[in-house]
């Protein structure tokens, strides 16, 4: 008698676990190509969020104008610009969609948030200005996930004229600093890093002077914003 055809049963063992290995690489191979686009599309945000987050903080600092928007108790004088290795205030325009109604008082600081530490914008018109306006909203969140970040100054010595060195504090509020810079380090789920901002304050320091006097240059110094904005209108 003629035996009958088929498959033995370690030969279908053996296919089993073929497919099975088969299976296997497929999902293996199928999951890490999910990772690696999820990490591509979350790397995308990040520096979309980051370069966004770094292009606006330049672009305030650029602007910012010698308005008072205080006054010193101490001494008297008129207060200007305030920086901290954590935050600074300054007074500059915003943008149209954030803010209108003329020159605003905008304070940037490193603050802690969800997942880290925070940076964020907070601000209030220049008229009839009081410090507790900057927190009656929401302050904006500009970028979060920060281990660690600090803001840093350079100025002019008074009476050598000369530049000062690197300080992450200001102590004249009665003139702007040269220069702002910002230092900012992520945390581990970040793959992008933050590019060291180095942010140039294109007016005269010394348009201000003390309360109760204003420097000679101080109108002309107003009105030559007036007509640079109107000119680029």
């Amino acid at each position: 008698m003629s035996r009958s055809k088929g498959f033995t049963l370690v030969e279908l063992l053996l296919a089993v676990s073929l497919m099975s290995m088969l299976l296997a690489l497929a999902y293996g191979g199928l999951r890490a190509a999910t990772r690696a686009a999820d990490k591509g599309q979350t790397i995308l945000e990040d520096s979309s969020r980051i370069r966004m987050a770094h292009q606006f903080v330049r672009k305030q600092l650029n602007q910012a104008v010698p308005l008072a928007f205080a006054e010193d108790e101490a001494d008297d004088t008129r207060v200007v610009f305030e920086g901290s290795a954590q935050s600074i205030r300054y007074v500059a325009p915003m943008p149209g969609y954030l803010g209108f109604g003329g020159l605003q008082v905008q304070e940037l600081a490193i603050v802690p948030g969800r997942n880290g530490m925070e940076l964020v914008l907070s601000h209030a018109l220049l008229q009839e200005f009081e410090e507790a306006r900057l927190y009656e909203r929401e302050p904006i969140l500009l970028v979060g996930n920060i281990a660690s970040g600090e803001f840093n100054f350079l100025g002019r010595d008074e009476e050598s004229g000369e530049l000062t060195s690197w300080s992450n504090s200001w102590d004249s509020t009665l003139g702007l600093p040269l220069s702002v810079s910002l230092d900012l380090e992520f945390e581990e789920e970040v793959y992008i890093d933050w590019p060291l901002l180095m942010a140039s304050l294109r007016v005269d320091a010394s348009a201000v002077t003390a309360a109760g006097g204003r420097s000679s240059n101080y109108r002309a110094t107003i009105q030559d914003l007036i007509n640079k904005r109107k000119n680029q209108q």
